[in-house]
């Protein structure tokens, strides 16, 4: 054990429910083995300013309770403290002002770089960890675990769908819900698989640069096969990240909002939900098939909401393993959990060489979990052409020719397995 006087505590990226428990858990056992807990607002924001007032001291009366709130009691900021030499001069001069000896950082793949240069650039005198916090479930971390956050995030995005589940079977109608999410399709899948939606289009699923065209295809294959099958409504969910998978080209195209000062496309501004809604309706009028789709957006409802059990516990766990390790002499590391064990992850195993960021862990689509998931999804794939009978039948739901069926959905069946 060496002795710690002040540690400090803050918060990167996009909110996730089980952080407050993660802040908590430190402060808590920091105080029980009489170190200060210096709880630091928005981020690397304003130590990136050289500012210190924007902290305070926390207590356990302050902290003893919140591990079950939403939210984050700190708050947050995207701040790379990399950006220049500055920010990091500056975020360095004002934690040793602050007199902060450890470091715990909260946060996903963006926080990595900020994190790891902290205890770099100071030659290990301030110590640093972190705790994989996002409701994206993307750091590359060993399968078996999850990111903090995201199994609240999926439960409740389960809720949602289950809810447009039944207001597509009372109403007849269909939902195209757009998940948060990016680069990778974890939460959009584990919310489709658990919800059991009609179909889930995640990006990993392609191999190369796919259109709105090939996500409108599957959309609408899905709609003519529920026809079929004598069931007029369903829901689709489609990730956020689909868009970062289009031609350059047509992103331009399809972008009907500002740039931002840079001049760069705003990628997550594209609305796919309303695209490609607008895209599947004018087909199916055009073969006079009435079809009712609705559009919605299910992302931030999911990233303050209170945590479920799962990452109550999972928090308190993290940021207690988080403060040992720290107290042991520890740094330069990710947290994790593995087998019920504390095993902490060196920053250099989850690093992007190239950029610094957190290496990112894309869907497996290859493996026998993501076959469960589409095999109970509906949609039009090499084993409907088999059938002649069943052909006609898909045909006939779709307003097209057998040939026209064939010409239409035969050629993406390396996707639609």
């Amino acid at each position: 054990m060496i002795p710690l006087k002040k540690i400090g505590i803050l918060v990167g990226g996009g909110p996730a429910p089980g952080t407050n428990g993660v802040i908590s858990a430190i402060a808590i056992e920091a105080i029980k083995s009489g170190c200060t807990p210096i709880g630091i607002h928005d981020g690397f924001e304003w130590l990136a300013q050289r500012y210190t007032d924007e902290q305070h001291e926390l207590t356990i009366e302050e902290c003893s309770r919140i591990h079950l709130q939403g939210g984050v009691l700190l708050g947050t900021s995207r701040t790379d403290v990399t950006s220049s030499h500055e920010t990091m001069e500056n975020s360095i001069a004002a934690l040793k002002k602050l007199g902060v000896e450890a470091l715990v950082t909260i946060g996903g793949d963006d926080l990595v770089r900020s994190s790891a240069a902290i205890e770099r650039e100071t030659n290990g005198s301030i110590k640093v960890v972190q705790v994989p916090k996002s409701i994206d479930n993307d750091l590359s971390l060993p399968l078996s675990v999850a990111t903090l956050g995201y199994e609240t995030a999926r439960h409740i995005g389960v809720e949602l769908i289950k809810r447009l589940m039944e207001d597509a079977r009372t109403t007849g109608r269909w939902y195209l819900a757009v998940t948060m999410g990016r680069p990778t399709g974890h939460l959009t899948l584990g919310i489709g698989k658990a919800a059991s939606a009609t179909c889930t289009i995640i990006p990993e699923e392609f191999d190369r640069t796919i259109s709105l065209a090939d996500v409108a295809d599957i959309v609408e294959g899905s709609i003519i096969k529920r026809r079929a099958m004598g069931r007029s409504y369903g829901v689709v969910l489609l990730s956020e990240a689909l868009v970062e998978h289009f031609d350059p080209e047509e992103v331009v195209e399809l972008q009907d909002v500002d740039r931002d000062a840079q001049g760069n496309i705003r990628v997550a501004e594209v609305d796919l939900g309303r695209k490609v809604k607008n895209e599947v309706q004018v087909r199916l009028e055009r073969r006079n098939i009435k079809v009712t789709i609705v559009d919605k957006s299910i992302g931030y409802e999911l990233r303050c909401a209170s945590p479920i059990p799962q990452d109550a516990e999972y928090a308190r766990d993290l940021g207690y393993a988080a403060f040992k390790y720290l107290l042991q002499g520890g740094s330069n590391a990710m947290i994790t959990i593995q087998g019920g064990e504390f095993q902490p992850v060196p920053f250099t195993e989850v690093m992007d060489p190239q950029t610094n960021r957190g290496r990112q862990r894309f869907v497996d689509i290859n493996t026998e979990s993501y076959q469960v998931a589409r095999d109970y999804m509906v949609r039009i794939g090499k084993k409907d052409f088999v059938d002649e009978a069943w052909v006609r039948s898909l045909a006939s739901a779709g307003g097209l020719s057998e040939t026209e069926l064939i010409s239409r959905f035969g050629k993406y069946g390396e996707i639609m397995t």
